[in-house]
């Protein structure tokens, strides 16, 4: 008898999720949107699950459909006003440019936590609506 050959991984089940952000400081700056989906990475550069960046065309906001794994979910948004591709911060380390979080999180001193902005992706249609703060 031959080796039973190993059963695939299930892939993981995914929904789709719209991402409104409103409010942009400029119709022509890229909007850049971080997905996290870990609480140990969140806000750490480079640990985001993916992230995508849109161009306004013109628009106050944008729209964006996406799949996500099922599961919880955070996203961290910022708009490229000079578009030399990164965020820029003060001395503080504060973001000079427009940022946002989900749940309009508005923090005042220290960076929001994951649990302050997760949302549960659980089943399709689901909607995130985020004002970006200038």
């Amino acid at each position: 008898m031959g080796a039973a050959m190993p059963a695939a991984a299930p892939a993981a089940e995914t929904a789709s999720v719209t991402v409104k952000v409103s409010a942009l400081a400029s119709t022509s700056s890229t909007v850049k949107l971080y997905f996290y989906n870990t609480r140990a990475g969140f806000l750490k550069s480079g640990k985001w699950a993916f992230s995508k960046s849109v161009k306004p065309e013109g628009k106050r906001e944008i729209t964006l459909p996406v799949e996500l794994p099922k599961g919880e979910w955070a996203v961290a948004i910022t708009q490229d006003m000079n578009n030399n591709d990164k965020v820029d911060k003060n001395f503080l380390g504060i973001p000079t440019e427009p940022y946002a979080f989900s749940n309009n999180i508005r923090p005042t001193v220290a960076a929001p936590d994951f649990n302050e902005c997760k949302f549960m992706v659980d089943g399709p249609g689901r909607v995130v609506s985020i004002v970006l703060k200038d």
